[in-house]
C-alpha cells in the first residue's frame, strides 16, 4: 500500500480519496474547504496545511482541480508539488484541463525528475462514489504501469491514450461527442412530441436502429424510457450542465488553437451556454431538451 497525497477534495475528489482509503492506503489530503477536509479526515485521511505538505514524504500526489490554472500553480508555484515533493515520486492529474496545460506541467514534472501522467475521468460523481470511473490516461508507458494500480483503486476501467495530454484530448473529444449527441437526442423528442409522437414509441424505434446512440439508450433524456436516466429525477446531476459547458469550450480552444473547424462542437457550446445562463448550469446537461422545447 502506498501513502498518497491527494489534492482537491471536491464532489469528485472526495469520493476518490474514499475509496484510496478502502483499498488500504495513506491519504494525505488537502483542500481549501474546510468541510471537505473535514469529510476526509473523518473516512481516515491526514489533513495537511497546503499542497506541498501534502506531497511531501508521499509516494503517489493524486490531483482533482477546477481548471489549468490551478494545475499549474499547485504543481509548479512556490512550495507547490514539484518543489516539494520526494525523488522518485508519481504525479497523477484527474483534473479537466486544456492540453497546453496539461503538457506544460508534465514536462516541468519531467525536468525535475518526477514521472506524470494526465488522467481525467468519465462516470460523473456516481461512478467516483461507485470507484466505477473510466480513466483516460496520457503519458510515458513506464508512469502509466505505475499508476494503474492506483487507479484501479477508483475506477473500472484505465485506457492508455498515449503520450502527455492524450489523456486531456481524448476527454474533451469523448465529452464534445456527447454534448452533440445529447442536443440530438434531445432535438428529436422536442419533435416528435410537437408531432404527437409519444416519448416510449420513438425510443423503442431509435434505440434498435440507426438512431441509437448513449445519449438515447442509456441516459435518455425524456422520463420513462431508461428509468436509471436523471430524467427520471429531475435532471438531478449526473454530469451538470455546467461541467459539460466547461469540456465543449475546452474542445473549442483546442480547436481553434490547431485549426481544425469545429461547427456542430462550437454550436453545441453556445447552446449549453444559453441553457447555463438562463440558471440550469447546475441541472444534468440532459436537462438541455427543456431549452429545445421552449420551457423556461
Amino acid at each position: 500500500m502506498a501513502t498518497i497525497a491527494f489534492i482537491g477534495l471536491g464532489n469528485m475528489g472526495g469520493p476518490m480519496a474514499r475509496n484510496l482509503l478502502k483499498a488500504g492506503h495513506a491519504v494525505q489530503a488537502f483542500d481549501l474547504s474546510e468541510a471537505a477536509c473535514t469529510a476526509a479526515r473523518d473516512a481516515g485521511a491526514t489533513i495537511a496545511a497546503g499542497p506541498g505538505a501534502a506531497a511531501a514524504g508521499a509516494e503517489v500526489v493524486i490531483t482533482m482541480l477546477p481548471a489549468g490554472k490551478h494545475v499549474r500553480e499547485v504543481y509548479t508555484g512556490e512550495g507547490g508539488v514539484i518543489a516539494s515533493a520526494k525523488p522518485g515520486s508519481l504525479f497523477i492529474d484527474s483534473s479537466t484541463v486544456d492540453v497546453d496545460s496539461a503538457r506544460a506541467v508534465a514536462a516541468a514534472a519531467e525536468a525535475a525528475g518526477f514521472a506524470m501522467v494526465d488522467a481525467p475521468v468519465s462516470g460523473g460523481v456516481g461512478g467516483a462514489e461507485a470507484g466505477t470511473l473510466t480513466f483516460m490516461v496520457g503519458g510515458t508507458e513506464d508512469a502509466f504501469k505505475r499508476a494503474e494500480p492506483i487507479l484501479a483503486a477508483m475506477g473500472k476501467a484505465i485506457v492508455h491514450t498515449g503520450g502527455p495530454g492524450n489523456g486531456q484530448a481524448a476527454k474533451i473529444c469523448n465529452n464534445m461527442i456527447l454534448g452533440i449527441s445529447m442536443i440530438g437526442v434531445s432535438e428529436a423528442f422536442a419533435l416528435a412530441e410537437k408531432l404527437g409522437l409519444d416519448s416510449q414509441r420513438l425510443f423503442d424505434v431509435a434505440s434498435k436502429s440507426s438512431g441509437q446512440c448513449w445519449s438515447l439508450t442509456s441516459y435518455c433524456p425524456v422520463p420513462g424510457p431508461v428509468p436509471t436516466s436523471p430524467a427520471n429525477r429531475d435532471y438531478q446531476p449526473g454530469f451538470a450542465a455546467a461541467l459539460m459547458l466547461k469540456d465543449l469550450k475546452l474542445a473549442v480552444e483546442a480547436g481553434q488553437s490547431t485549426g481544425s473547424p469545429l461547427p456542430l462542437g462550437g454550436e453545441a457550446a453556445q447552446i449549453y451556454t444559453l441553457f447555463c445562463n438562463s440558471g440550469f448550469g447546475g441541472k444534468d446537461f440532459s436537462g438541455i431538451v427543456n431549452m429545445l422545447r421552449g420551457q423556461k
